[in-house]
């Protein structure tokens, strides 16, 4: 169900039970508090039985109340502000922060791999090592990431192209060329930029093979996209957890190092000559 559980809540508020128009009342009103609470607790906070949480969500269509609260979690990931962020951060974590942040890192890199669909992987493995040229982007958080995958496929290949711009038309001058036998790989996670969604766009419209790395098929650049590749992000407080996304970008990079297995070796012999001529990297004497 792609559908905004709000406006599903508003349009069939007149047919609920009048117990399940205070569990409606409550989520309308805090659903970033109650995209976390168990049906038990939700219940618990409008003073209705776990049953009526559970109806209330076949109601609205859901086989249960999990995949209702699913639908809660993603919707509010693209909505919720910084501050809204802190507090929900606050009322889940407790004291024992280095514990839950882990865990939580832990288990979105396994939601990964399960859900990775691994025909579409090598297919933007083989766009990648096909392309004419590559432009990589990202913008806020997710520059990190395509930072991240350009410095390494500039170490492997000669035609890439990071794009960094502050403002919407700086990133269309950097795309101005960009056409048929290109690859752009767009790195968007929530809250998403329009600036990537606008610049994904354009690079479809130019006939260009448009690669998205993001959390889910319902991201606004999944739709502009070719080939979409899905990690599982988070919020922790006002942070966005990008741990999965880098997995995945590793996992990119190799795959692509391994099919040109020969060239690579060689790249990185001239390099670690140039890095130890240059002295770039401080040299660790060992210990006795």
């Amino acid at each position: 169900m792609n559908r905004d559980i709000l406006a599903l809540i508003r349009e069939n508020m007149s047919s609920f039970s009048k117990g399940q128009k205070r569990i409606a009342a409550f989520i309308l009103e805090s659903y970033d508090k109650a995209a976390f609470m168990t049906a038990s607790k939700l219940g618990q906070t409008v003073n209705v039985s776990e049953s009526t949480v559970v109806r209330f969500a076949a109601e609205l269509g859901y086989d249960g109340y999990p995949s209702m609260q699913k639908s809660l979690q993603k919707m509010i990931r693209s909505r919720l502000t910084s501050v809204q962020r802190i507090e929900m951060a606050n009322d889940q974590m407790g004291d024992d922060v280095v514990s839950s942040v882990l865990r939580s890192d832990t288990a979105l890199i396994r939601s990964t791999l399960e859900e990775l669909d691994i025909n579409r992987f090598n297919s933007a493995v083989n766009a990648i090592l096909g392309a004419r040229k590559i432009y990589i982007m990202g913008v806020r958080s997710a520059a990190a990431i395509s930072h991240f995958l350009a410095f390494y496929l500039n170490l492997i290949a000669d035609n890439v192209r990071e794009v960094t711009a502050n403002t919407t038309s700086e990133i269309f001058e950097q795309l101005l060329r960009v056409g048929e036998g290109d690859v752009v790989i767009g790195v968007c996670f929530p809250r998403y930029s329009s600036r990537t969604v606008k610049a994904m766009h354009y690079a479809r419209d130019r006939g260009a093979t448009v690669i998205a790395i993001t959390d889910s098929e319902a991201s606004p650049i999944a739709a502009k996209a070719n080939i979409t590749l899905t990690a599982k992000s988070d919020m922790v407080s006002f942070v966005d957890s990008l741990v999965a996304p880098l997995s995945l970008v590793n996992a990119l990079i190799v795959a692509i190092s391994q099919r040109c297995n020969q060239d690579v070796a060689e790249i990185f012999r001239r390099l670690e000559q140039i890095w130890d001529e240059y002295e770039v990297y401080e040299k660790i004497e060992p210990t006795t």
